[in-house]
């Protein structure tokens, strides 16, 4: 990192401190992180941690939207608009529209994310603009789209339960000039065109109703075309051509307490009929992970509407809460600010298929290219790939290029895979190149980002919570990172002449030795138990030595027996340790040298030298170009989420903390329309959420969630 700023700064009363930045370095700021270091006393270890600075740049941008894209003279539209900040998401704003003479013409406030919509009624040649006032206090103006009339817009008037009623408008100059002018009306959802008519102006407006039959739920593109086929005018609406799913999920009891078996039981019903379906079912504690409902990107909304627009859609469920209030009129502005074009119409027209990027995945894929140790592609060589554990095996041939693909291959992960290229004559001048096999990453243009929170500990501070609670009986070890290496120590067990004997009775180290230069001068003194004989030059067992005995100690260096005169050959720098036997219990010493007690010597080993790498070694070390061996990303095996029953006292004497109460991601409900499932709860108390969503058979989805206490 590259310090750009730093500086000083005091807390006041409330430990608040203000930290002034620089616009000016908004390249800096959008990259960069503040390190914060704070010290109340000197002898203290100071509190340290980092913010990201982009949280800090605020900038905003407004834009607005006349409805069916054009504002025309002296015609009453709505004009949407819509805010945001610099990290993506809306702005809470208000303000006023105003003419070239300052007078306020209309007035508007946004829906809650930013967006919104008023009317306007325009005149010929007139500017307008708009004061927009944000919630920190700052005011900007921006202007408005030019006033024109010589155009025709679509626009939306209204629905019923059996139309959608749009309208074609234009200014009374420009139907004066173009009195009975033809327009073409069309209207697609999903890639189907659903409606289509032509529209001659009698007038400056024109009601085009479209039977809601024939329109699907969710989106309907409604676009107005020149009668030379060229489109000049959409607008998106949201049609609701039948209800929703009715999901009823009704509970056993009124209240739980923790631990106790929930039975739940779920009913469905599409406009009075009942059909199979299939549905998801979750239940958290939702006193440990709270979590905003609206800010869920369910099955509902995103089929309905997220799927149909580009861009982030904030809080795609609150356009499908009935609690929300201005719903409806928060969806029209959605739509009005976020559209789109995506379909081409002469190719719905003529009915051709759209092309198909992303095919059904029958399998994995394993691609790479083949070549000569020159760099050259290899084409038409054979390969061969092989999967020991699942007993595949496929052989293809590289194209032109060098080339080649195993497709639809099957296999779990962790798996080995063995390609290799020896079938062809001069296999051992060819390199096999495996192009690299990587994550499932997130996109990185994912509006949703702007979800993430900087501070994770603030915003997970219940389950961190609940995490310190299932945690709290244990004890938590710093990590211990093992850096030695256990050393072999030389033992009578390594020399087969003194293997007999048992575990000594004392051992010497070299370390013991540092500064001796006469090896028996030393031993005179080091050797635990053993006493020396001037007279005779022998050592003896001191327990035996005073009660009398003068059967001397037995010497061996390096498993090989050795008198004392020998002992002043052995240089002492490569003595590795001494052991000393103070009994034979076998007598398989003894018996042999006729001696009492033992003193083995180990001196350290030199080996031989050889050469630094052998032959077979380096072409171990060598990768072998003609066949790899990979463990590329397989398959894992599905697995079930954990229930566990407390249907006995023994087991409910178990703590139980989790946070996910409940999760099945394929309840089926039959003809009747009902299903039943149950659980048992955790030991949280506090409100329990359940989300029910899902889709019939017929094509028609739906979403409930309700909530359950759970009393201590």
């Amino acid at each position: 990192w590259e310090t750009f700023d730093k500086g000083k700064a005091e807390t006041d009363g409330l430990g608040k401190v203000i930290i002034n930045l620089s616009a000016k370095e908004k390249a800096n700021l959008e990259k960069g992180q503040l390190k914060i270091s704070i010290q109340e006393n000197k002898n203290e270890k100071p509190l340290s941690s980092s913010f990201l600075l982009k949280n800090a740049l605020w900038d905003a941008d407004v834009q607005f939207f006349p409805e069916g894209g054009d504002i025309i003279a002296g015609l009453a539209k709505k004009v949407a608009f819509k805010a945001i900040g610099s990290d993506g998401k809306g702005l809470k704003v208000k303000g006023s529209i105003l003419d070239s003479k300052g007078k306020s013409v209309a007035e508007f406030a946004d829906f809650g994310t930013g967006m919104g919509y008023f009317s306007l009624l325009p005149l010929a040649g007139e500017n307008y603009q708009a004061v927009v006032k944000f919630e920190n206090g700052q005011e900007r103006k921006y202007k408005l789209p030019a006033v024109v009339s010589d155009k025709a817009n679509v626009v939306f008037v209204k629905q019923d339960a059996t139309n959608a009623e749009f309208a074609v408008v234009t200014s009374e100059e420009n139907f004066s000039k173009n009195p009975g002018q033809s327009y073409y009306v069309l209207v697609q959802s999903n890639g189907h065109l659903c409606f289509g008519a032509q529209v001659n102006l009698k007038s400056s407006s024109a009601l085009v109703n479209i039977p809601k039959e024939r329109l699907p739920n969710g989106i309907v593109q409604v676009t107005l075309l020149s009668p030379d086929g060229k489109p000049i005018s959409e607008r998106l609406a949201f049609v609701q051509s039948e209800k929703l799913l009715n999901i009823q999920v009704t509970s056993d009891k009124q209240s739980y307490k923790a631990k106790d078996l929930v039975n739940l039981k779920l009913a469905v019903d599409n406009n009075g009929q009942k059909f199979p379906g299939s549905y998801s079912v979750a239940v958290i504690d939702e006193s440990k992970v709270p979590y905003n409902d609206q800010a869920d990107l369910s099955i509902v909304s995103n089929f309905l509407l997220t799927s149909d627009l580009k861009g982030n859609v904030e809080n795609p469920n609150s356009y499908f809460d009935e609690k929300n209030p201005n719903r409806d009129k928060a969806l029209d502005a959605l739509l009005m600010t976020q559209r789109y074009r995506r379909f081409d119409y002469p190719t719905l027209i003529s009915e051709k298929l759209p092309q198909i990027s992303f095919l059904p995945e029958q399998g994995i894929e394993l691609s790479g290219i083949l070549r000569m140790n020159t760099g050259r592609p290899y084409p038409n060589g054979g390969l061969l790939l092989s999967v020991p554990s699942r007993n595949i095996k496929k052989d293809v041939y590289t194209d032109q290029n060098g080339r080649f693909t195993f497709k639809d291959l099957v296999f779990p992960d962790s798996s080995k895979v063995t390609v290799n290229a020896r079938s062809n004559d001069n296999y051992r001048s060819l390199v096999i190149n495996m192009d690299q096999s990587f994550y499932p990453e997130i996109d990185k243009n994912n509006g949703y980002k702007s979800y993430f929170v900087p501070n994770i500990d603030q915003a997970f501070a219940p389950y961190l919570a609940n995490s310190r609670k299932e945690y709290r009986k244990s004890i938590l070890l710093d990590e211990v990172e093992v850096t030695g290496v256990v050393k072999k120590a030389i033992t009578n067990k390594d020399f087969p002449s003194i293997s007999g004997l048992s575990m000594p009775e004392h051992r010497i180290e070299p370390e013991r030795l540092t500064g001796c230069n006469v090896l028996t001068m030393c031993l005179q003194t080091v050797l635990t138990g053993i006493t020396y004989d001037p007279q005779t030059l022998k050592y003896y067992v001191s327990r035996d030595y005073n009660a009398g005995g003068r059967t001397p100690v037995q010497f061996f260096l390096n498993g090989m027996a050795i008198d004392e005169p020998g002992l002043n050959s052995i240089n002492v720098a490569d003595i590795e340790g001494i052991e000393i036997f103070l009994r034979d219990e076998l007598g398989t010493v003894s018996r042999m040298y006729q001696n009492n007690g033992v003193v083995s010597i180990y001196t350290k080993k030199v080996e031989a030298k050889k050469p630094r790498m052998s032959l077979s070694e380096i072409e171990s070390m060598l990768p072998k170009s003609n066949v790899i061996d990979m463990y590329p990303l397989g398959y894992i095996k599905e697995r079930k989420f954990y229930v566990p029953k407390y249907d006995t006292p023994e087991r409910k004497a178990v703590n139980d903390l989790r946070t996910t109460i409940y999760w099945n991601p394929k309840v089926s409900i039959t003809e009747t329309g009902e299903a039943a499932i149950q659980f048992y709860n955790a030991d949280g108390n506090g409100n329990y959420k359940v989300i029910v969503e899902g889709m019939d058979q017929t094509g028609n989805i739906g979403r409930k969630v309700i909530n359950y206490g759970v009393q201590p």
